[in-house]
């Protein structure tokens, strides 16, 4: 018995896992790329405060205000307003993709993908969120 379950398990866990494989996370629709662009747009905004650790990349894909001290007092609601912003771009962007695949419940398992990559992509300098600390890269 325990043999067959192990077995049950492991053939949908390669079918799992090669349904994933398939998924194109380049996917380039009309609402993605919309996402894109106003993602890059932003980017110009918000490269100054990666490089000054004001803003990093959370394990979840997202970004998030790391140190508020490094935005003056009268910037600090406009730079939450950028980082909702970028966020609601990202979570759009993950749910795009994903049904674009033909899978919106593959969502969370992009996103997660998505947030190696933006961590794997980031500059020397930049924080990331890892085991629920702050990392420079």
């Amino acid at each position: 018995m325990k043999t067959e379950i192990r077995n049950a398990l492991m053939g949908l866990l390669c079918v799992a896992t090669w349904a994933y494989a398939a998924a194109d996370l380049d996917l380039n629709t009309p609402a993605v790329s919309a996402l894109k662009n106003s993602m890059q747009a932003r980017h110009v905004q918000l490269a100054a405060h990666y490089a000054s650790g004001a803003v990093g990349l959370s394990k979840d894909g997202l970004i998030a205000l790391r140190d508020t001290t490094a935005v003056p007092l009268k910037d600090r609601q406009g730079m939450n307003a950028l980082v909702a912003a970028e966020n609601a771009d990202r979570v759009a962007l993950y749910k795009e993709i994903a049904a674009g695949n033909g899978h919106p419940e593959w969502r969370g398992e992009i996103q997660s993908t998505f947030a190696g990559r933006w961590i794997d992509k980031a500059q020397a300098g930049w924080y990331y969120e890892k085991d629920n600390a702050w990392v420079k890269k």
